[in-house]
């Protein structure tokens, strides 16, 4: 859209034309059954005409290619690329043309001329050529301003503007989850797992080349969208990777912590910074595109100044039986504790040992394991619970149960014959 000042006689004459790349020809067919009245001449015309494709003329597909007939769509990742032209229309030699072209966002304005030299003359019938490229990072109104100045035979110094307004739209719908996972040897090797969710959102299809994520400093990444073969790596979504309009493609990462960083805090607390996105696509006939996303975040799992975890359990134990699990439990806090262990019965679950033994002093993020053992006295899917941590210094009791689930089964009984 072009929105220019009152216009004013000058010697010269600006044009502005985005270049892009041409599109298939696309052909509507009409069809009709050879009981209707027009018979096969539908059928027949389509067969002559030059844009279908032979023996296809009936899947809307066409060897041709078409110029573009308007502005159209830019999308954010894409690349503008624009042709300035300034020509000569008067009879006269003009002098020191200086030709500039700035691109104003909603948030700054760039020089995108190619040369901020002027040019000594430019004769009757002569033009002045220049080609600009530029990256789209924001989305929203652009405003394409172009400036020429020049001085006539006469010495008068002459100068004016044109506009060029265009949309910049979002190609992609990008959503993230995030996913804590406990490893069970040791809290400095918790994963993260990523899911990101991307969905083509314009009116063509997309060639999804590249989506990587690129952690921070603190993690080390692992891809997790392709599957081993006979040896071979294939991509979880086959050998086609177009991303049709309004389609939605899932990618997950694992992320583990690197050893320096969780050792340091023990654990990492807070908010922490996982990555960005890295995301290369193509369109039509090649046109490329890449977006990045922002810093991802997340809240790390909260674990209060006491986290229990768990460090082996049996997934299925006989009733009545005795089985055994293994705890650790990690100072999150910056104080020495002093911890007292007390074991509350449940009426399914039964602790096995003494309730209220000392567990020591335990200084900032030291952590200890503890042997546990239990009993069931009702079959199915139990919950373990009833473990009570009490640190004397401040006397404040953390509670835990839920902690994990068992299967109880029913004992074989031999009978001798």
């Amino acid at each position: 859209m072009e929105v220019n000042p009152p216009k004013q006689e000058h010697l010269l004459a600006l044009k502005v034309m985005r270049l892009t790349k041409p599109t298939l020809f696309t052909n509507i067919p009409v069809t009709c059954e050879e009981k209707d009245l027009p018979g096969d001449l539908f059928n027949q015309l389509m067969r002559d005409d030059p844009s279908t494709v032979r023996g296809a003329e009936i899947l809307m597909l066409g060897e041709m290619l078409t110029l573009p007939q308007n502005f159209g769509n830019i999308f954010l990742g894409e690349t503008f690329s624009s042709y300035i032209s300034v020509h000569n229309d008067s009879n006269q030699i003009v002098k020191d043309i200086l030709v500039k072209a700035d691109l104003q966002t909603s948030s700054q304005r760039l020089n995108l001329s190619a040369s901020n030299a002027a040019v000594a003359e430019l004769k009757p019938d002569c033009c002045i050529d220049d080609v600009i490229h530029h990256e789209v990072k924001e989305i929203g109104t652009h405003i394409l301003v172009c400036a020429v100045s020049y001085t006539t035979q006469g010495g008068e110094k002459m100068y004016f503007r044109k506009f060029f307004k265009f949309q910049v739209l979002k190609p992609l719908d990008v959503k993230t989850k995030f996913y804590n996972a406990e490893s069970d040897l040791s809290s400095v090797t918790d994963e993260v797992f990523l899911e990101a969710q991307i969905q083509n959102i314009t009116t063509s299809p997309m060639f999804m080349e590249k989506v990587s994520l690129e952690p921070s400093i603190m993690y080390n990444v692992t891809e997790l969208n392709s599957v081993n073969q006979a040896g071979e790596c294939l991509s979880t979504f086959g050998s086609r990777a177009y991303l049709q309009p309004m389609d939605t493609r899932q990618y997950l990462y694992c992320l583990k912590p690197k050893k320096e960083f969780a050792e340091k805090a023990g654990i990492i607390k807070g908010v922490t910074v996982i990555g960005k996105l890295d995301i290369v696509w193509k369109t039509n006939l090649g046109e490329r595109g890449r977006l990045q996303t922002s810093q991802l975040q997340r809240m790390a799992p909260g674990y209060g100044d006491v986290r229990l975890s768990l460090e082996a359990i049996p997934d299925t134990v006989n009733l009545e039986e005795p089985f055994h699990i293994t705890c650790k439990i990690t100072n999150c806090s910056e104080r020495t504790m002093d911890l007292v262990l007390e074991m509350c019965n449940t009426s399914s679950i039964h602790w096995c040992g003494i309730s209220g033994r000392q567990l020591g002093k335990l200084h900032p993020s030291s952590s200890l394991c503890l042997a546990l053992t239990l009993l069931s006295s009702v079959q199915g899917l139990q919950s373990v619970s009833g473990l009570r941590i009490t640190d004397t210094f401040l006397k404040r009791t953390y509670e835990y149960d839920d902690i994990a689930q068992v299967c109880v089964v029913s004992s074989a009984v031999k009978v001798e014959s």
